[in-house]
């Protein structure tokens, strides 16, 4: 018997081939349905990120357009209030007026604010003490 009659290595046919041919598969057939398996994986994983991207896209765009509306909308109660407050300001020296005359209407009025004005700063400064040593790093 010769060396070429024999059966070379790679000839022999392995164990998942056998089996396929058991089964009546050509070789190869589970392969390539793996293959187109992972393929629709692939695109699949790329349709779900494109969408979830335009998804994450129209929200934000969604959030800023109202965020441009509530600024705007804040902007103008402010406005009101400080006009509402100036009334204020204004219907207080009118009434004081008469009662303790014009000039010292105008200190009280003036005087009133300036305290209120401190006792905010202080409120203030108060709330960002304690904000700063919320973020000191302890020293031990």
């Amino acid at each position: 018997m010769r060396d070429d009659d024999l059966p070379q290595p790679q000839d022999v046919p392995a164990e998942d081939e056998i089996s396929a041919a058991l089964r009546g598969e050509e070789p190869g057939e589970q392969e390539s349905s793996i293959k187109e398996d992972i393929l629709a994986l692939v695109e699949d994983s790329k349709t779900y990120a494109e969408a979830e991207l335009n998804y994450q896209k129209s929200r934000v765009s969604f959030a800023a357009n109202r965020g441009k509306s509530v600024a705007l909308y804040l902007l103008f109660a402010l406005g009101f209030v400080h006009l509402a407050l100036i009334a204020l300001v204004i219907g207080a020296l009118l009434a004081l007026a008469p009662s303790i005359g014009a000039l010292s209407a105008t200190a009280i009025v003036v005087g009133a604010l300036l305290i209120g004005t401190v006792i905010l700063l202080l409120m203030a400064r108060s709330k960002a003490n304690d904000v700063a040593e919320a973020f000191q790093e302890d020293e031990a």
